[in-house]
C-alpha cells in the first residue's frame, strides 16, 4: 500500500515534533464513530468503517515519527452489551482489517499485539488475529496493540487472581507483592511505560482503559470525533505532550537543578 503525500502543514508539524522527546507509548480511546455517522444521516457502522481509516493514518504517523508503542482501545469488555447487529458489524470490520493490513504491518516493521479477554472473540476473528501476531512477532520498529474485549478493571482483577494463585501455591512470598509484581501480570507487560493517552469526541473520562498504566500518563482530550482524527490531529496531540512539564512528584526546581 503506497504512502500518501503529506500536506505542507502536516510536514511542518512533523518537523516540530522531531525537535523534542517523543512519548514512548501512546494509548488512544477512539470515540465518536457512531455520532460521526449519525450526524451525516448514516447508520453507526458507517462511522466505524470510516474510523478504520483513522486507525491506518494514525498508525502510519506514529511509526513515521518513531513512537515505539501505540495502543488502540478498539472494543471494550462493556461493548459486548451493544446491539447485536452493531457488535456483529464490528467483528466483521475487525476481521477485514486484520486481513487487509498484513502488508502494511510487514512493510513498516510493525509488530501486532492484542490485549483483553481474547477468548470471547469469535473464531473468525481470533484466527487471523493470531496468524498476524505470529507473522509480525519479530518486526522491530513499533508495537501496535489492539485492546479487544478489554477492560482495565478486568485486567487488574485477573492480575490479582494470578498473584493470589502464586501465593497459595507457595511460589510467591506475600511480602513481594508490590507494584512491580502486579505490573508483570498485566496484559501490557513488556510494553514501554504509557506516556500519553488521547481521547477523541469531547468526552473527558477514561472508560476503563489502562487504569494501572496511566498513573503518570499525560491526558489529551479533543472534540474531534474519531473518523476526523488523522495525521495532523495526532501530531498536535504529541506536540501538546512535548510542551508539558512532567514532574513525577518532584518540583519544577528539582527538575531544573543538575543532579
Amino acid at each position: 500500500m503506497g504512502q500518501p503525500t503529506l500536506p505542507a502543514d502536516v510536514v511542518d508539524l512533523q518537523q516540530r515534533v522531531a525537535q523534542a522527546p517523543l512519548p514512548r507509548h501512546v494509548g488512544i480511546i477512539m470515540d465518536g464513530n457512531g455520532r460521526w455517522a449519525e450526524q451525516r444521516g448514516h447508520e453507526r457502522l458507517f462511522g466505524h468503517k470510516e474510523g478504520s481509516e483513522s486507525v491506518r493514518a494514525v498508525t502510519r504517523t506514529a511509526r513515521r515519527i518513531g513512537v515505539k508503542a501505540l495502543t488502540l482501545y478498539a472494543f471494550s469488555s462493556q461493548n459486548w452489551a451493544r446491539p447485536a447487529d452493531e457488535v456483529a458489524g464490528l467483528m466483521d470490520l475487525l476481521r477485514e482489517y486484520l486481513l487487509k493490513e498484513r502488508d502494511e504491518l510487514m512493510d513498516n516493521g510493525i509488530r501486532l499485539n492484542a490485549i483483553g479477554d481474547l477468548d470471547k472473540l469469535p473464531k473468525f476473528v481470533r484466527e487471523p488475529l493470531e496468524n498476524l501476531r505470529t507473522e509480525t512477532a519479530k518486526n522491530p520498529h513499533m508495537t501496535l496493540t489492539l485492546a479487544l474485549s478489554y477492560g482495565g478493571r478486568e485486567e487488574l482483577a485477573r492480575a490479582a487472581r494470578n498473584l493470589a494463585t502464586q501465593v497459595a501455591a507457595g511460589k510467591l512470598d506475600p511480602k513481594q507483592l508490590d507494584a512491580v509484581a502486579l505490573e508483570k501480570e498485566l496484559w501490557t507487560s513488556g510494553l514501554p511505560e504509557l506516556d500519553l493517552v488521547v481521547r477523541t469526541s469531547g468526552e473527558q473520562r477514561i472508560s476503563n482503559f489502562l487504569l494501572f498504566q496511566l498513573a503518570y500518563a499525560e491526558l489529551f482530550f479533543t472534540d474531534l470525533l474519531w473518523p476526523d482524527f488523522r495525521d495532523k490531529a495526532f501530531l498536535e496531540a504529541v506536540l501538546a505532550f512535548q510542551n508539558r512539564e512532567r514532574r513525577f512528584g518532584k518540583t519544577s526546581q528539582q527538575l531544573a537543578s543538575p543532579s
